[in-house]
């Protein structure tokens, strides 16, 4: 009798120590099931139910190969399907259901997506206890959304045991199971928006594919009815970094990394590390982890040889072979080196002590951000102040899986009334802090100033333009870089900035100057960029008369 439970323990713990044939994202998803684990000995809300993690496993293993030459007629799960599966399915809320609703996997191209895809949409269908269990198959075409499927349907096709044991039949367009009432269907974006979908589980396969998000936001949408339900998205990489899937993606990376906090969702990503060296075969297998199994090395070299001789197969091969996203953007700080950096920030005894604030005012609809700065014993201390529209937290924590009601539970964040950003709670706040504390200056976006930057100039606050490029920002940039790899910053574990500072991608000009790069960044990031244009006045502030006397524009 296999014991998957600790096959999958057995190949969390190699992954998480193993730096050479996993990357980083595998290793990071492998240690997250071992400290849940030692969570869980505390008396964590979730725990790990061995049967259910075996349970998911030998179901798969009795269903039959339906293409290909294999050593045995039916799956023999690899030990990272073992962790995949058992992880997803074996972790439970202590009411029984299961933990992940939501699984992400990233992987290069065949490496069993559809095998895997198909297995767990037959065991939805089939054993968990569900009453009437729908699953949609979903794509961006018919055809596409038949792949996963008919996988599926040939499996229940070649399977007697499987058909008899739960009264599950093979039709066209369906595969009923008459023992529950349930089916498996596949469904595409034009049909997305019948009505009646209830799924129990929802499979979207190759979610890089889809331009547009509305089959999956019907999809997530409609499984609010159930109590167990699972939203599995499959996919290679791809190329468009707006889409919903590498949306997804970036969740993931950020859950992995600590940043936020979701314990519904799972994710693991198998691609090559920045930096490899994408003709090393060394590297091929943290992007394949079937390399030699249903990926054949041999293969796998003619792809490699081609990607030397044509730019277009290399594109292709980095893509879908080592499953990097071409245009993707690499984030600008290195989010455990920031983590480090959560040194309180006692501000009872800063309000003397000169600092500098940095005001983004972000559009009425989105988040503004007020900072302070204080350099202090050659180390940078920041506390400050984010703002939304309280008609914008439950959506955009809904849509996008940003904690913003928590955040704003917490006090980390500022709901304003409305549907719009309330400036005058953000000048009140601003007046206070420059009652309380030693403000030298006050830097701000001209392009984006209102009537809120206006009055604190008639007031004669010290406003100082901050303009938005490179020449502006490269020192700030730079100094913000040495302080916290440096150790040298405290940010009070904000998790707000956290999210903010995983979010921000640098871009360069011709002489490699640095300035954000809002087109580009993942997300929000007006908190960072008020820190930097704090720290960019205080680096500048040698000569005061030249900003109070002559109250010329400052250039960084």
């Amino acid at each position: 009798m296999k014991n998957y439970a600790a096959t999958a323990l057995k190949y969390a713990k190699w992954a998480a120590k193993d730096g050479g044939h996993v990357g980083t994202w595998t290793r990071l998803a492998a240690q997250r099931h071992i400290d849940d684990l030692a969570r869980a000995k505390l008396g964590w809300e979730y725990h790990f139910d061995d049967w259910h993690a075996a349970d998911i496993c030998k179901f798969v293993e009795a269903l039959p190969h339906i293409e290909g030459k294999w050593k045995t007629p039916n799956i023999t799960l690899e030990a990272w399907q073992v962790f995949l599966l058992g992880v997803v399915f074996g972790w439970r809320r202590h009411e029984g259901g299961r933990r992940f609703n939501t699984a992400y996997v990233e992987l290069a191209r065949k490496n069993g997506k559809s095998c895997i895809s198909s297995a767990v949409a037959l065991y939805c269908l089939t054993c968990e206890d569900e009453v009437g269990p729908q699953v949609k198959i979903g794509a961006t075409t018919g055809d596409q959304a038949r792949i996963v499927f008919d996988v599926a349907r040939k499996m229940v096709e070649r399977e007697p045991e499987l058909r008899a044991e739960f009264n599950v039949e093979s039709m066209a367009n369906a595969i009923p199971c008459w023992n529950n009432g349930g089916s498996i269907k596949p469904i595409n974006a034009r049909a997305s928006t019948q009505d009646g979908l209830n799924p129990h589980c929802t499979i979207i396969d190759e979610l890089h594919a889809h331009k547009e998000r509305d089959l999956f936001d019907v999809l997530k949408s409609a499984r609010g009815a159930r109590k167990n339900p699972l939203s599995w998205y499959i996919t290679t990489a791809g190329y468009n970094t707006q889409g919903v899937c590498y949306e997804q993606r970036t969740l993931v990376t950020k859950i992995l990394e600590g940043v936020i906090d979701a314990e519904h969702f799972f994710g693991i990503i198998y691609t090559i590390d920045e930096g490899d060296d994408e003709f090393d075969e060394a590297v091929w297998c943290k992007a394949n982890p079937n390399l030699d199994v249903s990926v054949q090395l041999h293969e796998f070299r003619g792809y490699a040889e081609e990607a030397k001789a044509s730019p277009d197969s290399h594109a292709e091969f980095k893509t879908k072979r080592l499953n990097v996203w071409t245009t993707s953007k690499h984030g600008w700080i290195n989010i455990p080196a920031w983590k480090k950096c959560g040194g309180d920030v006692d501000l009872g005894s800063l309000k003397s002590v000169p600092c500098f604030m940095g005001i983004d005012l972000g559009a009425t609809s989105d988040m503004t951000a007020v900072w302070l700065v204080w350099v202090v014993d050659d180390r940078l201390k920041v506390w400050g102040k984010c703002y939304v529209p309280e008609n914008a937290v439950e959506p955009r924590t809904r849509r996008a899986n940003v904690p913003y009601q928590r955040w704003v539970k917490d006090g980390w964040l500022t709901a304003t009334p409305g549907d719009v950003t309330d400036y005058e709670y953000v000048e009140a706040d601003i007046r206070s802090m420059l009652d309380e504390f030693n403000v030298q200056q006050i830097g701000y976006d001209k392009w984006n100033s209102s009537d809120l930057t206006n009055r604190l100039v008639a007031d004669g606050a010290p406003m100082i333009e901050f303009r938005q490029g490179p020449a502006s920002f490269n020192p700030p940039m730079k100094a913000l870089e040495r302080y916290y790899l440096d150790g040298r910053l405290d940010h009070g574990g904000n998790p707000l900035l956290t999210w903010s500072a995983s979010n921000i991608v640098a871009r360069h000009d011709v002489n490699k100057n640095l300035a954000p790069d809002k087109k580009n960044s993942t997300e929000k990031i007006d908190p960072i960029v008020s820190i930097l244009q704090g720290l960019g006045l205080a680096l500048n502030y040698d000569d005061p008369a030249s900003v109070y006397e002559d109250r010329e524009l400052l250039v960084l």
